[in-house]
C-alpha cells in the first residue's frame, strides 16, 4: 500500500468530512479510495480502455400495458448471453419493478439496456455499470480458498465467470 498527502483548505475538509458521515465511512482513506475507483472507472469507460462491465438494470414498467411482459421476456431470452439473472417485484396494481443482472461487453451492456428502456410501457429505467477484467482462465478444481459446491462439482457452473473490478 502506498501512502500520500494532500492539502485541503478547511470548508473543503469540513465539507469532505460531512459527505464521510452521511455515507458511514470509517475514515477519509477509504472514502478517497472509493472517489479514485469510481473515477478511474468513469474514465475507463468514456475512453474505452475498459472493455467488459458487470451492470444492474432497473426499470419500473406497466404490466398492463400490451404484450409488454412477453417483450422484456424476449429480449432477455435473446441476449441470454448478458443476463446473469432477474428479480420481479409487484410494487401496486400497475406498475412492477425489475432488476436484470447483466455482464459483457461493455458497448452490448449498454446497447440491450437502452433498448429494454425503450420499450412502450418502460419507466424509470437506470443502469448501473462497473468496468471489469475478465478472468481469461476456467478451472476445474477449486482454488485454495475458494469454496465449491456440488452444483459446480456436477457442472451446473455454465455462465459462472469470475471478474476482478478494474483499479
Amino acid at each position: 500500500m502506498q501512502r500520500f498527502t494532500i492539502s485541503l483548505d478547511d470548508q473543503l475538509a469540513a465539507q469532505f468530512d460531512d459527505w464521510i458521515a452521511q455515507r458511514g465511512y470509517g475514515n477519509r482513506s477509504e472514502a478517497v479510495r472509493d472517489l479514485f475507483r469510481a473515477e478511474l472507472d468513469r474514465s475507463q469507460q468514456q475512453t474505452g480502455s475498459a472493455t467488459h462491465c458487470v451492470a444492474c438494470l432497473s426499470y419500473v414498467f406497466n404490466h398492463h400495458e400490451r404484450d409488454l411482459a412477453e417483450r422484456l421476456t424476449s429480449l432477455q431470452h435473446a441476449h441470454h448471453d448478458l443476463t446473469v439473472s432477474t428479480m420481479h417485484a409487484h410494487l401496486d396494481h400497475d406498475h412492477c419493478l425489475e432488476t436484470v443482472l447483466l455482464k459483457g461487453e461493455i458497448a452490448v451492456v449498454k446497447a440491450f439496456a437502452d433498448a429494454v428502456c425503450a420499450e412502450r410501457g418502460v419507466h424509470h429505467g437506470k443502469v448501473n455499470l462497473i468496468a471489469v477484467e475478465m478472468d481469461a482462465h476456467h478451472h476445474h478444481a477449486g482454488p485454495a480458498g475458494h469454496r465449491y459446491t456440488r452444483r459446480h462439482a456436477a457442472g451446473g457452473g455454465a455462465g459462472h465467470v469470475h471478474v476482478k473490478p478494474v483499479t
